[in-house]
């Protein structure tokens, strides 16, 4: 069975068919929901933003013109509403200081990540993640998880591709910085226990 485009769906759904949305929120509800909570870092308030993105989504569809992937859009959409969510709540988020960050830190973090089992690795590098201010973690998580290229973040987003580059540049910075603090202690334990 093949699987029908996003378009397809789009055009039943505008056509008259709004049991179509189903399927298109079936297809992107989880990414939404984990894109969401990384920016709002709250479980019941990414569920809303969800849940906002998709409605904003069905009542705005016939705007969608096609000229980027649907995927690109409804990111768009997330994206703003939690922008939106978070000027509303208008929390302070601990941003975390990057003082003493060198290319040899990311070396270093990603030979000792490759020693871990690949779940484990994976959960730290979630944990860590979620430590990132809002956008940051947004913004790697569509590159590295979502695979998204620098025009469509550049889209989603709303900046130039070369202002993507610079703040994935900035974030990998911090995340490699927030890895040597929560890991090294971990890593260490580890050689220790080997020897």
């Amino acid at each position: 069975m093949t699987k029908l485009s996003d378009q397809h769906y789009i055009a039943e759904i505008i056509g008259g068919n709004s049991n179509a949305f189903a399927i298109l929120v079936d297809r992107y509800k989880d990414l939404i929901f984990s894109l969401a909570l990384k920016m709002v870092k709250n479980r019941e308030e990414a569920e809303e933003v969800a849940q906002d993105t998709f409605i904003k989504v069905f009542n705005s569809l016939d705007k969608f013109k096609g000229d980027s992937k649907f995927s690109t859009w409804i990111y768009k959409v997330a994206y703003n509403t939690c922008l939106d969510r978070i000027k509303k709540n208008k929390k302070d988020e601990g941003n975390i200081n990057i003082d003493d960050f060198s290319e040899h830190l990311v070396k270093t973090m990603e030979n000792a990540l490759s020693q871990m089992m690949e779940d484990e690795r994976k959960k730290s590098i979630q944990d860590c993640l979620n430590l990132l201010p809002s956008e940051e973690g947004f913004l790697l998580t569509l590159f590295y998880f979502d695979d998204q290229s620098l025009e469509e973040i550049a889209k989603i987003m709303n900046i130039t591709a070369n202002n993507v580059k610079v703040k994935l540049y900035r974030s990998r910075q911090k995340l490699a910085s927030i890895l040597k603090e929560k890991l090294e202690p971990e890593i260490i334990n580890y050689y220790e226990r080997e020897r």
